[in-house]
Formats: structure tokens, sequence, C-alpha cells
């Protein structure tokens, strides 16, 4: 596990912690903050995919996380 992240960028390492946050939220059912820190999540890879600073590869992988989150969060509202 160690090596896994060590080997990470700065970008993909920002989009983990804001993935940290996001299912910290959901397993402590703060729906609010956990729709928040997904919406961060979508903005935030974008913004880095645009710059340059998140690959390809690595922004479909949190592409398709983004969307994952964003079926199963559909229904809640604040």
């Amino acid at each position: 596990m160690f090596l896994k992240t060590f080997f990470k960028s700065k970008a993909e390492r920002e989009l983990d912690a804001i993935l940290d946050e996001l299912r910290a939220n959901l397993e402590n059912n703060y729906k609010s903050t956990a729709q928040a820190a997904r919406e961060k999540l979508g903005r935030r890879c974008e913004e880095l995919h645009a710059s340059g600073q998140l690959g390809e590869d690595a922004y479909r992988r949190y592409k398709k996380i983004f969307e994952e989150y964003s079926l199963t969060m559909r229904n809640y509202h604040h």
C-alpha cells in the first residue's frame, strides 16, 4: 500500500484526500458534506486534468469513481 501511494502524483494524492473525506462523510451519514466532497472531487479532477497535472489514465480512473459516487448519491438531498 505504501509503494502505491508513494508513486502517485501530487494531483492523485490530492484527489485521494478528497475521496477519503467523501468516504468518511458517507460512513458518518453526513450527506450534505459528502455531496460537497463529491462535487469538489469532480471539479478538482477536471481542473487538474485541464492544467496537465493529471494524466489521462488517472483522469479516467478518478472520473469513473466520481460518476459511481454520483450515481450512488443521486437521491441524497439536504
